[in-house]
């Protein structure tokens, strides 16, 4: 059994931001999304953005949307929860300007009422903004009651309370500062006598520790004023304030003698009924807002928000062993619809929340490639047309989608942002629809900015395909090659299998919606917003016209696309894009099969001499004629004769200029191989920057590339750089091009994936007892002809059904885990403990009703 110091809490939230309206005229992981609608009607177009808060601290930020009085904004936070938190809250602010802005409304819900919002979209009423009810931090108290002998001449006993304020921890940051003290009030007696007392001021700290102890005196005097009268009852009825304030006025302290208290950070209200007076009570509390004004409601508007609060409790790794092997089995399931990984994205409802665990898991445990090639294999069998495969959301469509963002989103950035900055930066008209065209502009010169931009949009696409990730590659290969396989007469298919996701659901998307990928921080005007739609839907039409089988029409369902389009669908335009699909698509390592022919990518005449490091040879410069394809690197005397040697990509190591002292010679290259390395000399130096472009690019996510080379030769005896006599010395000097893309490494944490996937089986078990229950009613099992119950066609239910069971007997004793542990942390947490601090809402979603301390 798991003990509590042995399991992770890991929250994570998605918040998707619609939009915003503004009347009564009517989205641990976290999710939400938001509109508006009907912001304080009557008071015009606004310019307005939406923030996200946990507690105090702000998490994220839309962009303005300008002008609009029921804005839509249309934008999605997702991150990890690094630390505890009370409650989520969303504002929306209007901007006045470059630095002023003013808080519309908000929506503020606690922790515990997530769940009822979960995955769900919502329209939340505006409240307006109080800073005195959001509050957060803790303060730990120490509540005595004792009797002393008083001074008066009877040495009658009397009774007094003695609190003392210990320390506060997490209290909030007003303006960027936090100068707290701790006001006492104690009241008490049919008359509510009250006593304030104040802590002294702790500068610039959030977490003050104050150690003050006040004493209240209990005796209350009767009218006479001639003895002590205290009656307990008094007392039981006494309530006990400790407020927390925030010191931001040095005129209030030094000239109005503390007249204003400054800003609010929270109180604690305890009644002394709650205490038990026989004893000491210590214990930490949260802090609470104060109620608001009642005053009549105000309606302000509403947002509409979707939210997605998960928390993961996540066990040591052999508690999923199980469950692992159980999944990791998927790849070789025959049939691949009775695997686990099937089964999981069948009863979600929505397949990104099964592809997304998958992914991860698979890929962390280098099994990814097999589950997407057996996934890929039953689709393309039930897709009868090829011009239609891969067009749905399935399962693998959306797995492949999560691997593209995984580890293609640093690829995306280096093709595109640069050209996607240009076209924000210095926009150009682009407008060629006539009916929207704007005074002042030419069509044709909109045309030929459009032109130009799709252009330099497929230059910066098919340059960037030797450089894409190693596993997209294989990825796409695989997808290719089972593309020929089972649409032999279809001679477009190898093509259209691999652009359905890299242009259609990877680089067009980035075009159009750059803030998306993290291409763009802020939001774009209209003009350049329609730049690029158009940039985005002629790359898509091009992409089309190659890869559909009804060739020799755009399918348009614009007619102002076709003069552009006539344009760009050139010979040399298509081909660069087919070549580009032809590279992306070449997969490397244990997953090449070489089932086509090289693809050449430059050929030509140059010079070499061959540097071996042995000191027998004779090392001289001939002419050679040199191809270079995805495969290999070769040269031979001539065109077309037989090649004298082929040097394979993966055993290129690197490619650098040669220093021209080496053997007096410009425009000279060489390529790294293990223990010797070719020395090349180009014609001119464009061809050298050339054959220098597409060598680095080509061995740039080989595995074994040097981060270190000799930028001259070995001749003599020893290195011209270095002077180091060894011939197999370490290089002097790093290799230009930094880290490949293909070589970043994604922090991938396996048990939490197990984890999520556990909690989508649990959350689904009734589809899963349904599945079951529908491979039973096969003639295997209950001797009947009956009809399924489930939507998921069974083709085995033999094998389906042991699956299901398998995973039933997985979730079901990881379940008696988590219920173990977490019957062992509510006997273990002690109400009133900082972790578990006394009215702390959060604390009843693990441990229900508690006693006190």
């Amino acid at each position: 059994m798991a003990g509590v110091g042995d399991v992770r809490v890991e929250e994570s939230l998605r918040v998707k931001i619609g939009c915003f309206q503004r009347s009564a005229v009517h989205f641990v992981k976290m999710k939400c999304s938001c509109e508006a609608k009907n912001l304080l009607a009557g008071s015009g177009q606004r310019n307005t953005s939406c923030a996200v808060r946990l507690d105090s601290e702000e998490i994220y930020r839309t962009s303005v949307v300008e002008k609009a009085q029921d804005p839509f904004f249309g934008e999605e936070f997702s991150g990890e929860i690094p630390k505890q938190f009370r409650s989520l809250s969303v504002l929306v602010y209007e901007s006045a300007g470059s630095k002023s802005e003013k808080v519309l409304g908000k929506v503020s819900l606690k922790k515990d009422e997530l769940y009822k919002y979960h995955q769900k979209e919502h329209w939340f009423p505006l409240a307006t903004p109080d800073t005195e009810t959001d509050v957060q931090g803790k303060v730990h108290l120490e509540v005595r009651f004792d009797e002393y002998l008083n001074t008066e001449p009877d040495f009658i006993s009397s009774h007094r309370m003695a609190i003392r304020v210990l320390e506060c921890s997490d209290l909030m940051v007003i303006n960027g500062a936090c100068n707290p003290y701790a006001v006492v009030t104690l009241s008490w007696g049919k008359l509510k006598h009250k006593e304030i007392k104040r802590t002294t001021v702790k500068k610039k700290t959030i977490c003050p520790q104050f150690e003050e102890l006040f004493h209240f005196d209990l005796n209350n005097r009767g009218q006479n004023h001639d003895r002590n009268i205290y009656n307990f009852d008094d007392i039981y009825q006494g309530e006990l304030s400790v407020s927390l304030w925030h010191d931001d006025s040095k005129v209030s302290r030094e000239v109005l003698g503390n007249m204003f208290r400054g800003c609010f950070l929270g109180e604690v209200r305890i009644l002394l009924r709650d205490l038990d007076l026989a004893t000491v009570h210590k214990a930490w509390y949260c802090l609470q807002g104060r109620e608001p004004n009642k005053q009549s409601p105000q309606d302000i508007g509403s947002i509409r928000l979707k939210i997605c609060y998960t928390a993961d409790y996540v066990f040591d790794s052999h508690y999923y062993e199980d469950l692992r092997s159980l999944l990791l089995a998927s790849a070789d399931t025959d049939p691949v619809s009775s695997s686990a990984a099937y089964i999981l994205g069948h009863i979600v409802d929505m397949h990104q929340q099964a592809a997304q665990p998958l992914v991860r898991l698979f890929y962390h445990h280098d099994k990814l490639v097999p589950l997407i090639c057996a996934l890929a294999d039953r689709e393309m069998k039930q897709t009868t047309d090829p011009n239609t495969l891969f067009r749905g959301n399935s399962l693998l469509s959306k797995m492949i989608d999560e691997l593209m963002k995984l580890v293609g989103l640093p690829y995306l950035h280096d093709t595109l942002k640069a050209f996607v900055d240009y076209v924000c930066d210095d926009p150009k008209p682009c407008e060629i629809d006539s009916t929207r065209i704007r005074d002042g502009e030419n069509l044709n010169d909109n045309l030929g900015n459009t032109k130009s931009y799709v252009k330099g949009a497929l230059e910066a696409i098919t340059g960037s395909g030797l450089v894409c990730p190693a596993l997209m590659r294989d990825v796409f290969g695989v997808l290719k090659e089972m593309a020929l396989k089972n649409y032999p007469d279809s001679s477009t298919v190898r093509y259209h299998a691999v652009s359905s996701f890299i242009f259609l659901r990877f680089f067009a998307p980035a075009i159009l919606g750059p803030k998306l990928f993290d291409l763009r921080s802020d939001t774009q005007d209209y003009c350049v917003q329609r730049a690029l739609t158009l940039i985005s839907k002629a790359i898509t039409t091009l992409v089309n016209i190659i890869s559909s089988s009804s060739s020799g029409s755009f399918g348009l369902k614009e007619e102002y696309m076709g003069p552009l389009l006539d344009s760009l669908s050139t010979s040399s335009v298509l081909d660069s894009i087919r070549m580009f699909l032809d590279i992306i698509s070449s997969a490397t390592g244990a997953y090449s099969k070489n089932i086509e022919a090289p693809i050449v990518l430059k050929e030509g005449q140059m010079i070499k001499r061959a540097q071996g490091r042995n000191r027998l040879g004779r090392k001289n410069f001939k002419k050679r004629y040199f191809c270079l394809t995805n495969q290999y690197l070769s040269y031979a005397k001539a065109k077309a004769e037989k090649a004298l040697c082929m040097i394979p990509v993966e055993d290129i190591l690197a490619v650098e200029r040669l220093q021209e002292d080496s053997f007096k010679m410009k425009y000279m290259f060489q390529v790294v191989q293990q223990h010797r390395a070719l020395y090349v000399q180009a014609s001119n130096c464009v061809e050298e920057k050339e054959w220098l472009d597409i060598l680095t690019k080509v061995c740039k996510s080989n595995k074994n590339r040097l981060k270190m080379y000799h930028p001259a030769a070995f001749i003599n005896g020893h290195w011209l750089c270095c002077k180091s006599v060894d011939p197999n010395a370490a290089g002097c000097s790093p290799v230009t091009g930094g880290v490949p893309v293909a070589e970043i490494q994604v922090d991938i944490d396996p048990d939490r994936e197990l984890e999520k996937v556990h909690s989508l089986f649990l959350a689904h078990m009734d589809r899963l007892d349904s599945l079951q229950e529908a491979c039973g009613a096969q003639v295997v099992y209950a001797g009947t002809t009956e009809e399924p119950r489930a939507s998921m066609i069974v083709e085995d239910p033999q094998s389906c059904f042991q699956t299901v069971n398998r995973i039933q007997t997985c979730v079901i004793s990881l379940e008696q885990e988590h219920k173990q542990y977490l019957r062992m942390k509510q006997r273990s947490t002690v109400i009133g403990s900082r972790e578990a601090p006394i009215g702390d809402d959060t604390c009843g979603m693990l441990l229900g009703p508690q006693t006190h301390l």
